[in-house]
């Protein structure tokens, strides 16, 4: 059992003051509110875990590297030939530095959009499954709850056969991915989820074959995309997965940034979630897409770091509302608590983690905030969504037990000079 005092709690009932939590198993059995610092005492502001719904660790890579000039299509040029450098070996030894990145910024479980599987040339490893075990293995040495959304990527566009380079994505057909799928087992610290590509690299006749809860999908990033949609089969991407049954509460729209009316009715009608990943749409040009409509259509939105431009919650829940501001020159399209929601438990709940927030019989995730640096001296507590960045972070405990603390991993020691290390020997 372990006992912390939180000065400050974000509750599911609001902001509270001197809460005290005691822990068994990794999961909060007791909790007393107004109550003196007494054990081990979490400073500022605590959060509930933060959830990052839509990660390609290998991504974080590019970080500095492609933020200038180009397109989003010369962008995705240079991402095929970083992809080509990583084995399992190397994709271990990134993704584990890339997750305690996450880790230290307040995250404590990640959606991984995994579509790396096989060797350069397409051909199997041994364990066909191998990157996919990679990754696993880095976010448990890491600290970090895993959702492993294995991407069925069949084609290389509509009518089109995969690129040379985009050979490693692919398995044939849905058949082969599910088959290959199968063979990956859930365990305590990992899910496994499945994932389209998106309508562009699945066939419109094998939509309805992948299969997997939760299920996310690329959706309608690029106008390109609905424009090869409309133009091959007369209908948007949105209307491709609906006739495939593809939408429902266990599927994750990520981006669904260039939707028509009828396409927000169809996903608010199926109750899904929505990715949203504001820092990598900017970077990207993707555009801003209608958050406020979807959610008030009845998609649940969520939030994603996608190619790690950013890893930082705050920023990210800032940007869905500064979004929203920018496109329509309103202000307060959504609460701090809605942001907040996005960030923690909806997030969780679209990469298959069931949890309430701190509360009892919740994990014990916690995420502790200073309030009293150079960002948040002087904010109102219920402001530091809004003016915290991951910097703020001091102490993250992930199912009970600490895995940072004071910018520091426990276990890792400095994240940066093990990320510049890992990014070096691929370049």
């Amino acid at each position: 059992m372990r006992t912390l005092w939180c000065e400050r709690a974000w509750l599911p009932s609001g902001i509270t003051e001197g809460v005290l939590l005691r822990t068994e198993h990794g999961r909060i059995t007791e909790m007393t509110t107004g109550a003196p610092r007494t054990g081990e005492a979490l400073t500022g502001l605590v959060f509930p875990g933060f959830a990052n719904t839509h990660s390609h660790a290998f991504h974080r890579a590019l970080r500095g590297h492609v933020h200038g000039t180009g397109t989003f299509w010369s962008w995705r040029e240079t991402m095929y030939a970083l992809a080509n450098r990583l084995d399992p070996d190397s994709y271990y030894t990134l993704a584990r530095a890339v997750y305690a990145e996450m880790v230290l910024a307040g995250f404590t479980a990640v959606g991984e959009f995994h579509y790396l599987h096989h060797d350069r040339d397409g051909r199997r490893y041994a364990d066909p499954n191998a990157m996919g075990e990679a990754l696993r293995a880095a976010a448990a040495e890491a600290g970090i709850r895993l959702t492993l959304l294995d991407t069925c990527y069949l084609a290389g566009g509509i009518g089109a056969e995969l690129a040379p380079e985009q050979a490693r994505f692919g398995d044939g057909d849905a058949q082969s991915w599910a088959q290959r799928v199968a063979e990956l087992r859930p365990d305590a610290n990992t899910r496994i989820g499945a994932a389209i590509h998106s309508v562009r690299a699945v066939p419109r006749e094998q939509l309805g074959a992948v299969r997997g809860v939760p299920l996310h999908v690329h959706l309608s990033e690029q106008p390109a995309e609905n424009e090869q949609a409309l133009s091959a089969y007369d209908r948007t991407p949105t209307e491709l997965l609906a006739e495939a049954g593809a939408l429902g509460p266990e599927t994750t729209a990520v981006h669904a940034t260039h939707l028509t009316e009828a396409d927000l009715a169809l996903l608010g009608e199926a109750g899904v979630f929505a990715s949203i990943c504001p820092t990598t749409e900017a970077d990207l040009a993707d555009g801003i897409g209608p958050a406020r409509e979807l959610a008030d259509a009845g998609a649940t939105l969520v939030l994603g770091t996608d190619q790690h431009v950013r890893v930082d919650p705050f920023a990210e829940l800032r940007g869905l509302e500064y979004g929203e501001r920018l496109r329509t020159g309103e202000r307060g399209r959504f609460t701090v608590e809605a942001l907040v929601r996005a960030s923690t438990v909806d997030g969780h709940a679209a990469i298959g983690w069931d949890t309430g927030g701190i509360a009892i019989g919740s994990p014990c995730d916690l995420v502790a905030v200073d309030t009293a640096s150079p960002r948040t001296a002087g904010s109102s507590a219920h402001g530091i969504p809004l003016a915290a960045s991951a910097a703020d972070v001091h102490t993250v405990i992930v199912g009970g037990e600490t895995q940072a603390s004071e910018g520091k991993h426990e276990r890792l020691g400095e994240v940066g000079p093990l990320l510049a290390e890992q990014i070096e020997r691929l370049s």
